[in-house]
């Protein structure tokens, strides 16, 4: 997931803002709001979503152990929430919210600790994860790449070496093999943009390195699409971007441009949203993410966005969530109940609007080990990982708003936001704030 992943993006989406706002757009009348919205119905996926990394603990050595253990990030690792152990009562919690889908990572230095050595071991874990899930009656989403390389990858130079795109796929093709059965969703790699950036920030590429890891993950997510079809052909395979306000096409663009023919779904990691005001009174800090904006309008912008720029593909909000600091109450006042009740309602008025929305999961079943740092809380179920021995999962007020949303189809017909949708976001640039949503009364 990707709290960090946008600490090199949102100060450049702020400074971005005051240029959209000056720039030139085109309005494009949306339909009048309905007065009552309808359930999502009986095919929408509704889910949960993890990575391997974050919330299995007993890590295997890795280009993310060596950054603990060199000193870069502020927590250690410990065994995170201990997903490894726990898996089966943390899939119990999910099938008790009635999601269909669970979103999990492939950790390739799990299967495959040394080159040319998979472990079965390893891939006897995974096996046991899927199949609990789909014996809850969920549908996995699976990610082959979520920021993780084993050691001996990283030895070899990782992705500043031309090689790592071959034995990327040579893991990655025995991962499609053994699993496609269970016609997953698949996820090549996680948020492409974040992951150059904190590859960046931690040393395993340097600035100069960029387009060649960008054009090599690009080579690997054509050729493993490819792969995947030609075991299953009516697999549904993307890689989800982290969308960033105002600054969307510049960041994750170009990425998009070499794989878009190969998506067949559009994957969208959402969370924040500004306004000129707002950041004009204060500048984001993306190093303290539970003070960052929410607005739950913004996914209805994201999803316009991609929508237009892919017009008849599905669009699956792959994570989106509310950050706190440790579990305490915002000092915006808002809740995680209502935030994600106000978020449901805005897909639902996308769906209203003609727009493909076929899944949306939430970031995360469990808090988790946030890149560096345990503070970040993101869980519809807190643990207190550097305090609670037990890792205890406490329900959070967003437990039962959750189950009240799978079991309905959304949020009542009658809903109305608790928080209704900023003057101007840019979100979408200047269009979300000269053709903006409005909440009927």
């Amino acid at each position: 997931m990707s709290p960090v992943n946008r600490r090199r993006f949102l100060t450049t989406s702020a400074v971005a803002a005051g240029a959209v706002a000056l720039g030139a757009g085109r309005a494009a009348a949306r339909p009048a709001p309905p007065v009552e919205i309808a359930p999502l119905g009986p095919d929408f996926l509704w889910g949960v979503a993890s990575s391997g990394f974050q919330s299995e603990g007993r890590a295997p050595d890795s280009n993310w152990t060596r950054y603990i253990a060199a000193g870069k990030t502020e927590d250690p690792y410990r065994d995170s929430v201990d997903f490894y152990s726990r898996y089966r009562s943390d899939i119990a919690l999910a099938e008790r919210l009635g999601v269909r889908s669970y979103r999990i990572g492939i950790e390739w230095a799990r299967v495959q600790p040394r080159p040319d050595d998979w472990d079965e071991e390893g891939f006897g874990f995974y096996d046991r994860v899927i199949e609990t899930i789909r014996a809850a009656g969920m549908r996995p989403m699976l990610t082959l790449d979520h920021w993780v390389y084993p050691g001996w990858q990283a030895d070899l130079g990782g992705w500043r070496r031309a090689g790592m795109v071959d034995d990327w796929l040579a893991n990655a093709r025995k991962v499609v093999d053994r699993y496609a059965r269970h016609d997953p969703l698949w996820i090549t790699f996680n948020e492409p943009a974040a992951y150059l950036m904190n590859e960046v920030r931690h040393g395993g590429i340097g600035v100069t390195d960029i387009p060649a890891m960008q054009d090599r993950m690009a080579a690997a997510h054509n050729a493993v699409y490819d792969h995947i079809h030609r075991v299953r052909p009516g697999a549904m395979v993307s890689s989800n971007v982290a969308y960033i306000p105002a600054a969307e096409d510049a960041v994750n663009g170009a990425f998009l441009a070499r794989v878009g023919a190969k998506l067949d779904f559009i994957g969208i990691d959402y969370y924040y949203g500004f306004s000129p005001a707002g950041v004009l009174a204060q500048l984001p800090d993306p190093s303290k993410l539970w003070t960052l904006s929410l607005q739950a309008e913004g996914i209805y912008y994201a999803l316009d966005h991609y929508a237009k720029r892919f017009p008849g593909t599905p669009l699956y909000i792959v994570e989106n969530g509310m950050p706190t600091e440790n579990g305490k109450p915002r000092a915006d006042g808002y809740t995680r109940a209502d935030l994600l009740r106000d978020t449901v309602y805005w897909l639902q008025r996308a769906a209203a609007d003609g727009m493909n929305v076929m899944g949306y999961n939430y970031w995360s079943l469990t808090d988790n080990y946030e890149w560096g740092s345990y503070t970040p809380r993101f869980g519809l179920y807190t643990v207190d990982v550097l305090s609670d021995p037990a890792l205890t999962r406490r329900p959070t007020d967003a437990v039962a708003a959750y189950t009240a949303i799978t079991g309905g189809g959304g949020v009542p017909s009658d809903y109305r936001p608790t928080r209704g949708p900023a003057a101007c976001s840019i979100v979408d640039g200047l269009t979300s704030c000269i053709d903006q949503v409005i909440v009927p009364r």
